[in-house]
């Protein structure tokens, strides 16, 4: 998965924020019509759980 807090050329999904749970933060996609609870390493990457983010999913290729 590819993903940032701002729009980016091939994402294929936005995620919005929703509620904080656990230390962790729920994000709902509008095109799934579903929710997701993302846990706290979420903040190895952002300072703060950003309000929006889009991703991009792509296939593991093994070597």
């Amino acid at each position: 998965m590819i993903f940032s807090a701002f729009p980016f050329p091939g994402y294929q999904l936005k995620f919005d924020w929703r509620r904080e749970e656990y230390r962790g933060n729920w994000y709902y996609s509008a095109d799934l019509d579903r929710e997701g609870w993302l846990c706290p390493a979420l903040f190895k990457y952002f300072d703060e759980a950003p309000k929006e983010f889009y991703a991009q999913f792509k296939a593991k290729i093994n070597r």
